[in-house]
């Protein structure tokens, strides 16, 4: 079940599994960090704390799970049996919507994206203000991709 974050990006940020956004890259990640294939991407980065934290799981004890080698659907069982913080199905909508249209809230974050955007040759761009629409448009042009 690795996958060569040398050679493509994690799926998405938006791509759900069982209701939540961040869930299938995150698990793309950890897999990769596994592999020794990992690239430029980090497991246990911010982002995935975020998920980490809203279910309670711990992110070595989610490693060690999918080093056995299991698919999306297994992983999921695994974490709905040991999340700390049950959330129903309401619950995961809403903070899945509110991932996904959070914004930098910080001017250092601002002033980051901003940055890497123009860099990429995308300063024209004014249709990326979300950290998923920034996470889209950086695995876009990171594998060669045009802004």
């Amino acid at each position: 079940m690795s996958i060569d974050l040398t050679q493509r990006p994690p799926r998405s940020p938006r791509v759900r599994l069982g209701g939540y956004v961040i869930l299938p890259r995150l698990l793309d990640k950890c897999r990769a960090e596994i592999a020794g294939k990992n690239g430029e991407y980090h497991y246990n980065c911010p982002m995935d704390q975020r998920f980490l934290s809203f279910t309670g799981i711990d992110p070595e004890a989610l490693k060690a799970e999918a080093a056995k080698g299991l698919g999306d659907a297994d992983m999921f069982s695994w974490i709905e049996k040991t999340a700390l913080h049950k959330r129903s199905d309401y619950e995961i909508a809403h903070w899945s919507e509110y991932r996904e249209n959070a914004v930098p809230s910080d001017n250092e974050s601002r002033e980051y994206i901003s940055a890497q955007i123009a860099k990429a040759g995308g300063a024209a761009r004014e249709d990326i203000g979300t950290w998923f629409d920034f996470l889209d448009f950086d695995d876009y042009v990171s594998f060669g991709g045009k802004a």
